[in-house]
């Protein structure tokens, strides 16, 4: 039985929590909640879930953490590509607005470094369309977007023809999910370390969360669930402070600590984990290529991740053998930068479930 959250469905209205929904931890009908997954998306609801419900019994189970997800292995900037979709346009451009604005509070805090979170300018170049280097879902958020001059044509190599520069955000989720974790725990949140392999195994919980990215695929045995295979260097670039994009998936980012992301490869249903050596030499021959500087720069290491792509990124809730489920995952490549907005909306629509599971009983 699939229950679709209709104020998500229709016109784009934002789902709205009231405070007032809050348990008290010693009531009888105190809910006990499991969020499946400790990546970017798992850890954001966790976030968003203590916010609204600080006295629940919140507990996080995952086979993988910090560094083993694919989350670790992500550049984390704020530009949406067009293959991430709600299953509305107006849904869509809602849980990029509101993840942009989750990253600027946390930026404009003490912790932002502790986080990850830093701003960054970005240059897209383009040596065939101008048309590639806007990006529409952003342009009315960021604080500046613009065509580039002809000297800025002059900071990568020669035959770049269009360019764009726009300033944004990026999380560095070697940072972010410790993080997220230490405030997790610091509220009263539990960790259990394991793989769940069918929801019939949480029967003492009131509500799921499944946050599992790619593991949704035999968890909900979900054909429209597809893995794109990503590949980047780390290498070490204290110099770089702005990240570049080209054509053909070029893409340097810095990073904290002078690390800096360069990939990249989008391989559609791909499964291979490996580092391919065909595919580090295209990566480094296009980054090179976009900036000469990076030429004989220093390697610290290779990582390869397989991004859940999905369309729509599925947000709504189910009923699976009277287990109350809320599913938020196959945010593809973009999981990182729209996890608050995607969250937001998760967290929600497992409320207002809870909310009727109250009601029902009276």
């Amino acid at each position: 039985m699939l229950l679709l959250y209709r104020s998500c469905a229709q016109g784009g209205q934002t789902p709205r929590v009231s405070r007032s929904s809050r348990f008290n931890k010693m009531d009888k009908n105190a809910p006990r909640i499991a969020i499946l997954g400790a990546g970017v998306i798992g850890l954001t609801v966790s976030k968003i879930l203590q916010d609204e419900l600080r006295n629940a019994d919140i507990t996080i189970i995952s086979d993988e953490f910090r560094e083993n997800t694919v989350s670790d292995v992500a550049a984390g900037i704020f530009r949406p590509g067009l293959s991430f979709r709600g299953p509305t346009q107006a849904i869509t451009k809602r849980w990029i607005d509101k993840s942009w604005y989750f990253w600027q509070d946390i930026l404009k805090t003490r912790e932002a470094e502790e986080a990850g979170v830093l701003s960054v300018g970005c240059y897209i170049f383009s040596k065939e369309n101008y048309h590639v280097t806007r990006n529409g879902l952003i342009e009315d958020i960021v604080p500046i977007y613009r065509a580039v001059d002809k000297d800025e044509l002059k900071i990568v190599s020669e035959g770049w023809r269009y360019g764009s520069y726009f300033t944004t955000v990026k999380t560095g989720c070697d940072r972010y999910l410790p993080w997220m974790q230490k405030s997790f725990e610091a509220k009263g949140g539990k960790i259990i370390t394991g793989k769940v392999e069918s929801f019939s195994s949480l029967p003492k919980y009131d509500l799921v969360f499944n946050c599992t990215g790619m593991g949704a695929k035999y968890l909900c045995k979900d054909n429209d669930l597809v893995p794109i295979r990503g590949q980047v260097f780390k290498v070490k670039a204290p110099w770089l402070k702005t990240a570049f994009y080209g054509d053909y998936d070029a893409y340097i980012i810095p990073g904290q600590d002078g690390i800096a992301t360069l990939g990249g490869v989008r391989q559609y249903d791909s499964y291979n984990t490996k580092v391919c050596k065909y595919d580090a030499a295209a990566i480094m021959e296009r980054c090179v290529e976009l900036l000469p500087a990076l030429k004989n720069v220093e390697i610290v290491g290779q990582r390869v991740g397989l991004r859940p792509h999905r369309v729509p990124v599925r947000v709504e809730s189910e009923v699976v053998s009277g287990l109350k489920v809320v599913h938020c995952y196959g945010h593809g490549g973009y999981g990182v930068m729209c996890a608050p907005g995607t969250a937001m909306d998760a967290v929600a629509i497992g409320l207002d479930q809870l909310r009727s599971s109250v009601r029902s009983k009276i």
